[in-house]
């Protein structure tokens, strides 16, 4: 308990410290959100860890925790959903040249309490191919249907833990 407190206080004094990686604390209604960077999944299961739903994602191309901005890792703790953003419409340029790609991130937005970034989140996607692989530039990606059906089944404060890709540490 106190270890987890320490890395609680650091991480809110300290832009980059994550949280804790740790089993999501349950709030009211006891639903979590587990993200497994390896296996490429987000899980929405019960406070005893039971899995209601299971969808596939995509994470970031980076390799690791996020330790600065524009390092295209995403990172690795426990989090809370913070806002839920319509994101219908919004543009966003990937640097390929190609310039803003309008409804880059789906129907919604999820952003997450991430210390030190403010722009990480679990949205949908105009490239629905590149689930189950890393693609982002930190953030988790579903489909656009799988969002809609996730952003229906969460609340404001529900806590999302994002799992180390063992292969990460390679």
């Amino acid at each position: 308990m106190i270890i987890r407190a320490l890395f609680v206080l650091l991480a809110l004094l300290l832009p980059g410290v994550p949280s804790l990686p740790c089993a999501a604390t349950p709030q009211e209604g006891g639903e979590t959100i587990v993200i497994d960077k390896q296996n490429f999944t987000l899980t929405l299961q019960t406070a005893d860890g039971t899995p209601v739903k299971v969808y596939r994602i995509a994470c970031g191309t980076g390799f690791g925790n996020k330790t600065r901005r524009g390092d295209h890792k995403t990172p690795e703790g426990t989090f809370r959903i913070n806002q839920i953003l319509n994101a219908r419409g919004l543009s966003h340029d990937f640097g390929d040249g190609r310039g803003p790609v309008r409804n880059a991130y789906g129907p919604w937005f999820l952003r997450l309490d991430v210390p030190g970034y403010r722009d990480i989140g679990i949205h949908g996607t105009h490239l629905p191919e590149s689930i189950g692989t890393r693609a982002t530039e930190g953030c988790i990606r579903l489909t656009n249907e799988d969002i809609a059906d996730l952003k229906s089944r969460v609340r404001l404060g529900m806590s999302v833990t994002i799992l180390p890709d063992p292969s990460d540490a390679l």
